[in-house]
């Protein structure tokens, strides 16, 4: 075993600390009150190689690993979670979906324009009725000729207005049928494809979410992903490295919000001394530094696994999970150690409060976490 990052490793972690220094510090605030999707921005990321992380040099990206795409989003979101989350799903989800279960045609046809952020992308699994259950979908693709015909609507998708190209799952068999459902490829601008109600959200302010709706909606064949019937099946498949991306951006929080607390508490004098040498405080400070390293250590075996191609859907949701509850737990504290300041805009912790909760609901609640690991623990 080896816990130290090669040297590749921390180059790409040193760039990713520069692009959020240089690109995103000066403009949280900004983006997270007026909830501004920086598109630009994600459009420099996309130079620096940050939006295709996962993707094969030949078709256009990094080329990395689970441990340098870890290391990137941790990064990115010590500093603005919201754009952490914004990158994680284009990569994860709609990048992933394609790379993972498209053909050669399809992948050399959109993964280049994804890769470089020439394009922005969407996914949608979830509905404003069927979120854990996803299942129990309503939207629905009908063949008709060498064509399909989507008609629903998919709701809290990120970069649901802004994306240029959306995967979408969408049933084509019976309601409930994990073997009912396919995925499709929807290019923006296809005609019967717009996008609903921008959500006004607690935090994470700066990511767009937003509805997807599908009327008469008709794509050709040539725009399925893989078999018909195996939509669902590959969901689950992308949601377990998803599952690690939300990990790497609870880490970035977990760490950003106990950073600013740690100095804070070396700097802030209460009854002539400074507040961390209080053991109320230096306690809370000891809690946080040690779930923070547990939390980072189930991540990188987690990724150790992805990266072998091996099984790891048990470790994607205990990292998962557990990265996220710490976050939330972290980021509590932050506030706590801040004390009347911590309640204000003025330091940064209150948004990694804000921003926190969503990596606990996010792709697959921690209730649905403790069930596929109990799930993988009982078989």
């Amino acid at each position: 075993m080896n816990f130290d990052y090669s040297e590749t490793q921390k180059m790409v972690a040193e760039s990713a600390r520069d692009f959020a220094q240089q690109y995103i510090l000066p403009h949280v605030m900004k983006w997270d009150e007026a909830q501004t999707f920086p598109v630009e921005v994600f459009k420099k990321a996309g130079e620096f190689g940050f939006m295709g992380v996962l993707v094969p040099e030949e078709l256009g990206g990094s080329g990395l690993g689970y441990h340098e795409y870890i290391a990137i989003l941790e990064e990115i979101s010590k500093v603005d979670p919201s754009i952490g989350l914004s990158v994680a799903a284009h990569n994860s989800l709609c990048t992933n979906h394609i790379l993972s279960f498209g053909n050669e045609e399809q992948k050399h046809r959109w993964i280049p324009k994804l890769a470089t952020a020439e394009w922005i992308g969407a996914w949608g699994l979830t509905e404003h009725n069927t979120g854990s259950d996803a299942g129990g979908m309503n939207t629905t693709a009908v063949k008709d000729g060498d064509d399909w015909v989507l008609n629903g609507a998919k709701n809290f998708i990120t970069h649901g207005k802004s994306g240029d190209i959306a995967v979408v799952i969408a049933r084509t068999g019976e309601k409930g049928d994990s073997h009912g459902m396919t995925a499709f490829a929807v290019e923006k601008g296809t005609p019967g494809f717009t996008s609903g109600k921008k959500e006004n959200k607690l935090g994470m302010r700066a990511s767009e979410t937003a509805e997807l709706i599908f009327s008469d909606c008709r794509i050709p064949d040539a725009n399925r992903l893989g078999e018909v019937g195996d939509g669902f099946v590959q969901s689950m498949k992308v949601l377990d490295g998803g599952r690690i991306s939300i990990g790497a951006l609870s880490l970035g929080i977990a760490k950003g919000a106990y950073e600013a607390a740690l100095k804070y508490s070396k700097e802030r004098v209460q009854f002539g001394k400074p507040i961390c040498e209080f053991q109320g405080i230096s306690f809370k400070l000891a809690d946080m530094a040690t779930e923070i390293e547990a939390s980072e250590l189930l991540l990188h075996k987690a990724a150790f696994l992805k990266n072998e191609g091996r099984p790891m859907t048990k470790l994607s949701a205990m990292s998962k999970m557990y990265a996220s509850e710490v976050c939330v737990k972290v980021a509590n504290e932050a506030v706590q150690i801040h004390g009347g300041y911590g309640y204000t805009k003025d330091f940064p912790v209150e948004k990694f409060y804000r921003d926190s909760k969503l990596c606990t609901i996010g792709e697959g609640t921690t209730e649905i976490q403790k069930l596929v690991i109990s799930r993988n623990i009982l078989k």
